[in-house]
């Protein structure tokens, strides 16, 4: 029991000091994983701490969890838009790319460490594939944007390449360990592996959301646990029957993270958690299970075996590829440094060390050597890197950031926060000035350790985060009014409910449409009336250009709810263009 309790400690502050060790990456230019990995290895029985860890077994399941988990968030995170626009050379660079990496990298590690082509291939297919999440961790901290095809081709490469170093791996061993031939034999577990874990990630995607929409679970807690059973259940049922498990809960999240289903937000925001801290426990166990003092009995192999990696084998496997897609030669060069090695290629080296193969301890220092060196080589120099080649683009307008607080029970409603940025179009703006649709209601408004009455008198500043109270199928138009100026939502609403009392100014600035003209300070009230008169009654329409409005509610002779509907939607697209510059505060 006392073993017990120690191990939890020694967990807790483990992961807690991983937690702050994350905060000097900004400032160092490093990957995060670089970081974790220090932690760790500072403290094993090398370093200040003194534990002694040396379980391969243990590592290779945690870490096969801990990537699963990654692989499934980044499937979430991956829109499908993304993957029509550059699934060609992607796919290329996941698949043919590796291979050539693998080959030209497995070549000279069998020369430089004097071990058979085999042994060598062997190390090539191990750090074959590159970590989506230290690349892009890294742009973010560094606040650098890239244009939409050059950033979603290494979004999608990074994701999906690692079932083929996988496959690589695992095939290279079968024939090195246990006999298998090489040709047809390994043709037809690359067959197996891809087809079922592509058939398995989309069936349990599409099983998964199927469910999730018609279930109504009493803790609304249980629903982000119950996509993460999902994810691990295609990883499972793929494993099991001979596919590749990584592929399938890649594809699975792709699936449940581009369809609609209940407290979405709110999952994405905990597979966000989870992500982190699966990559951090690795990180540290994988730490903890290098002994530092071995890497420097390898460290000029493993420095010579980098500089083919970084310099050689990821430009033949790039450039060939990219140019065949109308790339650049900029963005080739970026795509060729932006191969930093992570998670998978240590985790594959545990491979060796459990099929029992002679060198597998060799393999193993090499390979932990050489991505401390990529990673730490081209992660500190990215950011300079693309500066330097003028890759770097302003950074788009956003959707305001917003959480799912809870769903209103069986109302058609729920209460989500959002958050303002600086360059919000409500920051500076009295509440009363936002053209909020008619029903959404602004419950709370915090700032900093500040609550503000939401009143219309109240002035909305940069990072307040506002409680609002609003229909579902309002959310895409509330997300409009407090998003950044100039943004340009996913899926474009026509119809508006808004009241009576909002202003054509007004509105134009929320929702970027041409309604003023000379008549700024006019209400959909008193347009309704100079346009209706004697005939002013519920459901009465007139429009004006490509807007129509239909009176919705009266009170008395009061309009109090309008229907705006915007009837030519590619001329409201034009004219919103230039919207933000329309009218001023």
């Amino acid at each position: 029991m006392f073993v017990v309790d120690q191990l939890i400690m020694l967990a807790a502050i483990l992961i807690l000091l991983g937690i702050l060790s994350s905060k000097l990456s900004a400032r160092l230019g490093l990957p995060m994983l670089v970081l974790f990995l220090l932690v760790g290895m500072l403290a094993g029985e090398d370093g200040i701490g003194r534990i002694a860890f040396d379980n391969p077994q243990a590592a290779h399941a945690l870490g096969t969890l801990a990537l699963a988990l990654i692989l499934f968030d980044g499937g979430l995170q991956t829109p499908v838009q993304s993957i029509k626009q550059v699934w060609k050379p992607a796919s290329i660079l996941a698949t043919l790319g590796v291979l050539i990496t693998a080959v030209a990298t497995g070549v000279a590690a069998s020369y430089i460490l004097q071990i058979s082509l085999l042994e060598g291939l062997l190390l090539g297919a191990i750090v074959g594939s590159t970590d989506a999440a230290a690349v892009f961790s890294l742009l973010r901290n560094a606040g650098i944007n890239l244009n939409s095809r050059l950033k979603s081709t290494l979004e999608i490469e990074s994701a999906s390449n690692d079932p083929m170093a996988i496959f690589l791996t695992v095939g290279l061993l079968e024939i090195l360990v246990n006999g298998l031939k090489p040709g047809v034999g390994l043709l037809q577990l690359f067959l197996l592996q891809m087809g079922l874990g592509a058939i398995i990630g989309l069936a349990v995607g599409y099983g998964i959301i199927s469910i999730i929409n018609r279930i109504h679970l009493q803790a609304s807690g249980l629903y982000p646990i119950m996509v993460t059973a999902a994810g691990l259940l295609a990883f499972g049922v793929a494993a099991n029957l001979g596919g590749s498990g990584f592929l399938a809960v890649f594809i699975c999240g792709v699936i449940v993270g581009n369809a609609r289903f209940v407290f979405q937000r709110t999952t994405f925001l905990f597979h966000d958690g989870l992500a982190w801290l699966s990559q951090i426990t690795m990180f540290v166990m994988l730490g903890l299970l290098i002994t530092p003092s071995s890497l420097l009995t390898v460290w000029w192999q493993g420095l010579l075996i980098a500089a083919v990696l970084v310099f050689v084998a990821r430009p033949i496997a790039v450039l060939p590829v990219l140019k065949l897609f109308g790339f650049n030669s900029r963005e080739m060069t970026l795509v060729s440094w932006v191969g930093l090695r992570g998670s998978v290629p240590i985790i594959l080296a545990i491979f060796p060390l459990m099929f029992g193969l002679g060198s597998a301890e060799l393999i193993f220092n090499v390979v932990f050597f050489v991505v401390l060196i990529s990673a730490t080589l081209q992660g500190s120099t990215l950011a300079w890197v693309a500066r330097k080649l003028k890759l770097i683009e302003p950074l788009p307008a956003k959707a305001p950031a917003t959480l799912e607080i809870t769903s209103l029970g069986e109302v058609d409603a729920e209460i989500v926060e959002y958050t303002l940025s600086d360059n919000s179009r409500a920051a500076n703006r009295r509440l009363a000035r936002m053209a909020l649709p008619e029903g959404v209601v602004v419950a709370m408004i915090t700032r900093q350790e500040k609550v503000i009455p939401p009143r219309g008198s109240t002035v909305l500043q940069a990072n307040d985060h506002l409680f609002v109270v609003m229909k579902n199928d309002y959310k895409a138009i509330v997300e409009q009014v407090f998003a950044d100026k100039g943004f340009k939502p996913a899926k474009v609403a026509t119809e508006f409910r808004l009241k009576g009392t909002s202003t054509l100014m007004d509105i134009d600035w929320c929702f970027g449409f041409n309604l003023a003209l000379s008549h700024a300070d006019m209400s959909l009230e008193q347009l309704c009336k100079q346009q209706l008169g004697d005939t002013l009654a519920e459901q009465q329409q007139f429009s004006i250009e490509q807007y129509q409005f239909t009176v919705a509610e009266m009170v008395g002779e009061r309009v109090t709810t309008v229907l705006l509907h915007v009837v030519a939607q590619t001329e409201a697209d034009t004219a919103s263009s230039g919207a933000d510059n329309a009218v001023s505060e």
